[in-house]
């Protein structure tokens, strides 16, 4: 684990959780550094007794000697810094910690987090919290550290790094000691894993919707013991208001998230999961409201981050998606139908010379509807409001040819007449 730099302090006096409120710094005698370079370095002895920690079991102690080879005296804050192996977040019970000094004044020991993690914490008890210890010119000073676990230590976690450094970086590079912690029983280390997937993108109806999947699983052995609580935000380029409107599937039906600081909460996974739980998926989508200023389609991204819902609640994991979404479609407004002719009445008397494609054309007039929703089909009637058909199924035709063979049938029959009435 890299040493942090002095610009970070600042955050770890907002979240130390027992007694260091390192915002109350006095004056010190010595200086972080002598002639302008870091000097201190820092010694680990070997802890005792020998052996793995077990959770709520003995602890171990170990020496830590602090030594300045140069002739100035040079200030030291205090910096033990825990690095973990799996996925969860340490609280500040789950390692046991205590600091007592042997040729040093007198100490007060006390537990903090940056940035999410673990961190072991000491001050001289004389003075105010915070402040650090003058290591004297060609001098060193002693603590006993005890270290060990608590009874909740994660059973997805595993071995630890304990580093020995100091935050107002007065230890040289290369000069802070660590020591492994090992945990029994040893197990398989896993992770978090959070991605989208993005199911698809475009019209839904009236609405253009992006439809997408936020899985997590985790890996190796052992579960969380709280409930994991996942947060989503949503950006895009620009500052226009884009009403978003974010529904997740709950319980089988799709339901409204509202928005708080920005962010919208997804139900919590049960605490207990594991590598055994395989996959979480909770099925999202997105649609811009009637309300949005964005007028185009537009890159849209999506942030999950994942916290343990209890104890220390810096995010786990985080995940990111981008996706493209235009606004909301309206239903293009539908023009009336022109009231239809009537036609004209046929006379009963046939026409001497009549065709097929005449009759049926006087014959038939077409209204076409537009279904509701989908411009894209019709519907055919005729202007009596009886169906017609067209194409290789047509009667018409067939009616077209009757009436002609009934005109030319008449015809027959008066010629014939006149030759009767002429014999």
């Amino acid at each position: 684990m890299s040493v942090r730099t002095a610009a970070a302090i600042a955050v770890v006096a907002g979240v130390v959780t027992t007694l260091l409120p390192l915002s109350a710094t006095a004056a010190s005698a010595a200086a972080p550094a002598a002639d302008g370079h870091a000097v201190l370095r820092t010694e680990m002895g070997a802890p005792v007794p020998g052996g793995p920690l077990t959770r709520g079991g003995a602890t171990e102690t170990f020496d830590l000697t602090v030594k300045n080879p140069t002739g100035k005296a040079v200030e030291y804050k205090p910096w033990m810094l825990l690095d973990p192996t799996g996925p969860s977040r340490l609280d500040e019970h789950d390692i046991v910690f205590k600091v007592e000094a042997v040729d040093a004044p007198a100490t007060t020991s006390g537990i903090g987090r940056q940035d999410g993690e673990w961190q072991g914490l000491f001050s001289p008890s004389a003075k105010e919290p915070g402040e650090g210890f003058d290591i004297p010119a060609n001098g060193r000073m002693t603590w006993k550290v005890t270290i060990g676990l608590g009874a909740n230590y994660p059973t997805n976690n595993g071995d630890f790094n304990l580093t020995a450094a100091s935050y107002n970086n007065s230890v040289a590079a290369g000069g802070a000691d660590s020591h492994l912690f090992k945990v029994d029983p040893q197990i398989k280390t896993g992770e978090l894993k959070t991605w989208f997937k993005q199911v698809s993108s475009g019209k839904d109806g009236q609405e253009q919707r992006a439809y997408l999947d936020l899985n997590h699983q985790a890996t190796g052995d052992g579960a969380f013991a709280t409930a994991l609580a996942t947060s989503l935000t949503l950006s895009h380029p620009g500052g226009q208001d884009a009403d978003f409107r974010l529904q997740a599937l709950i319980d089988g039906r799709w339901q409204d998230l509202k928005a708080e600081d920005s962010r919208y909460e997804l139900p919590r996974i049960a605490k207990g999961f594991g590598a055994a739980s395989g996959v979480h998926t909770q099925p999202l989508r997105l649609s811009l409201g009637k309300n949005t200023k964005l007028t185009k389609r537009t890159t849209i991204t999506m942030e999950a981050e994942v916290r343990q819902a209890e104890g220390n609640t810096w995010p786990v994991k985080n995940a990111s998606v981008q996706f493209p979404l235009a606004p909301i479609t309206e239903p293009a407004p539908t023009e009336p139908t022109a009231p239809t002719a009537p036609t004209t009445p046929t006379t009963t008397t046939p026409s001497p010379s009549p065709t097929p494609s005449s009759t049926a054309t006087s014959a038939v007039r077409q209204a076409v509807a537009t279904t509701t929703g989908n411009s894209d089909v019709t519907t055919t009637g005729s202007s009596t409001g009886s169906l017609a058909t067209t194409g290789a199924g047509s009667s018409t035709g067939l009616y077209a040819g009757l009436a002609a063979a009934l005109v030319a049938l008449g015809a027959a029959a008066a010629w014939l007449g006149r030759r009767r009435t002429n014999a």
